[in-house]
């Protein structure tokens, strides 16, 4: 769901005004004490939530008109009373981030409002202009475009497992790229894809390293191509192959996917790298029944960088995770607090502003895992978990990107 606009002034105009004349006001005002959809609603629902809810993708159901709201209107306010939509994990006043979906509190009393009232419709003519939504290629015209080998298809109903799906590049020669996109031809029951990649190969695909250097981008929930600054590229590299990790999801209908992911490749070398850094720690222990076992991972920066994104990752008994950054001077800084971490939504937080980190920072990272039977969501309290590569097993990594000085020809980019 994006930032929202919902302007209600009725109120302070009438304050304004003389006794008299807010008497003679009062029909007009008691007219707009109550939202609409068309009027109060809509605008909330365009900026914030019909970039999943559309039918073009994956959420359950649309709502770019009042036909399509009205019958969740009572969901929609649970939904944005219990603060579960839009999906996002982190709290304030830990960072801002550009692509923070959160209502305001006067955005959720609108709704809760309009749905307390009946759900009016309001008069159309107030309607706002459906919003221009990319179904295309975002980044532009990509200088190459390569595609999953054979269809997927998608079952009617059901749970599919995650899907590491081998893509061949193979190029010839090292290729800098400045733009990126993951395109699915079943865009509606794709929950998520994360591109990685590894050294060419004719033999079947198992899990790799999703993140970390060899990671490229990811397609999500207000998620688009991934563009960079310009004089900032990341190396794609000869002779490697793109790894999709993909999350498909099921709607009632077959259907049938195959993927693209297409690059705009840099007309010379960049001034700037964009990395992926990471805090990891692969050796703990979470007892059965633990529901606040605690792992920590601390990462010391080689050389000063610019911290654009952080990407909170466990699996399905994560509960929260915490990144500081310890200064050499001794003082420290919260740079992302996710307090409600959810596996279901793999989100990158993009920071509005990026974070200078001086070389010698050291990034802290503090998850905790709920391993008890409260946590729903828990494959088996019973079982005591160490890091694995499955989603029943546990992993703790905190990842973040970065733009780096580009390293002298010499060397070998990441």
């Amino acid at each position: 769901m994006r930032v929202a606009r919902v302007l209600s002034i009725v109120a302070v105009v009438a304050a304004s005004i003389g006794v008299a004349v807010v008497a003679a006001a009062k029909p007009e005002r008691a007219a707009h004490a109550t939202p609409t959809f068309a009027r109060d609603v809509a605008p909330i629902l365009y900026k914030s939530c019909i970039e999943c809810h559309r039918a073009t993708m994956f959420a359950p159901m649309p709502l770019t008109s009042y036909d399509e709201a009205r019958p969740w209107a009572r969901a929609i306010k649970k939904r944005v009373t219990e603060k579960t939509m839009p999906p996002w994990g982190s709290d304030m006043p830990h960072g801002r981030f550009r692509n923070d979906p959160r209502l305001t509190d006067q955005e959720i009393e609108t709704i809760v409002s309009w749905v307390d009232a009946g759900a009016p419709r309001g008069d159309l003519a107030d309607m706002p202009k459906m919003p221009a939504m990319a179904e295309g290629w975002t980044i532009g015209k990509p200088d190459a475009i390569f595609s999953m080998t054979e269809d997927f298809k998608i079952p009617a109903v059901g749970t599919i497992d995650y899907k590491y799906v081998r893509i061949p590049v193979n190029l010839p020669e090292d290729r800098w790229y400045t733009a990126v996109e993951i395109k699915p031809s079943a865009r509606a029951y794709v929950h998520h894809m994360i591109a990685y990649t590894e050294p060419h190969s004719d033999q079947p695909t198992r899990r790799g390293s999703t993140f970390g250097p060899t990671n490229i981008t990811g397609v999500s929930p207000n998620k688009p191509g991934l563009v960079f600054e310009p004089g900032i590229a990341k190396l794609l590299r000869a002779g490697h192959d793109v790894i999709l990790e993909v999350h498909y999801t099921t709607n009632g209908a077959e259907a049938v996917d195959r993927t693209q992911i297409g690059f705009i490749f840099a007309k010379e070398p960049p001034a700037k790298v964009h990395v992926t850094g990471l805090a990891v720690q692969p050796k703990f222990l979470i007892r059965a029944g633990d529901a606040n076992a605690e792992v920590k991972a601390v990462t010391e920066l080689r050389q000063d960088v610019v911290m654009t994104s952080l990407t909170p990752h466990m699996h399905m008994r994560g509960k929260d995770m915490t990144y500081t950054a310890l200064y050499a001077d001794g003082t420290s800084e919260v740079l992302l607090s996710v307090p409600r971490y959810d596996f279901n939504w793999q989100i990158t937080y993009e920071l509005a502003a990026p974070k200078r980190l001086p070389k010698g920072t050291r990034v802290e990272v503090v998850a905790h895992f709920d391993n008890s039977p409260a946590n729903k969501y828990n494959p088996d309290p019973t079982k005591d978990v160490k890091w694995g590569d499955q989603t029943w097993e546990e992993m703790m990594i905190g990842f973040w990107g970065s733009v780096v000085d580009r390293p002298a020809p010499a060397q070998k980019e990441q």
